[in-house]
């Protein structure tokens, strides 16, 4: 079994869509960012890409091109998950912490799950999504952004071995 560890936050901007977990969320300010910003699929992506010793998320989608700008970080993470595919692992669990002073996330949590559940062919009782907030402290406690962080566990599939130690 392998732990990776993801974290992201953008700052909030007047103008641009929230989205969170895939779902678009009625907010007077989105996540500023060069793909559609999305903290929790960019903070799981980190999390699975590092569990499997992979890259990080800007490797892979450089915010410097161009195909990225917009785009759904659903889609994003589809390709993530074709890359442990490739190498064999599978996905054991994950457990998700967004941080922010407003909106709340509660009502918005069972689609979150739905979506990643999709795209990642995992259960959803295998994810954990929760909020938490920063006690007004801060740059997040001010209300000027929101972060993600995501704890994640894979483990290689029956009769597959990806060291180079064997």
């Amino acid at each position: 079994m392998y732990i990776g560890y993801g974290y992201d936050v953008h700052r909030l901007k007047k103008g641009r869509k929230l989205v969170l977990g895939g779902v678009g969320i009625q907010n007077p300010k989105g996540l500023d960012g060069h793909s559609d910003a999305d903290v929790l699929l960019h903070a799981l992506m980190d999390a699975l890409l590092g569990a499997a010793g992979l890259n990080d998320i800007g490797h892979f989608f450089p915010n410097t091109d161009i195909k990225y700008k917009n785009i759904s970080s659903l889609l994003l993470l589809e390709y993530v998950y074709k890359e442990l595919k490739k190498k064999n692992y599978k996905i054991n669990n994950i457990d998700i912490t967004v941080i922010a002073e407003s909106p709340k996330i509660y009502p918005f949590i069972d689609d979150m799950k739905t979506n990643i559940s999709k795209v990642l062919n995992l259960p959803k009782q295998r994810i954990g999504i929760k909020a938490s907030t920063n006690e007004k402290m801060g740059f997040l406690g001010h209300g000027n952004g929101i972060a993600a962080m995501v704890v994640a566990s894979i483990s290689e599939k029956k009769g597959c071995r990806n060291d180079k130690s064997s």
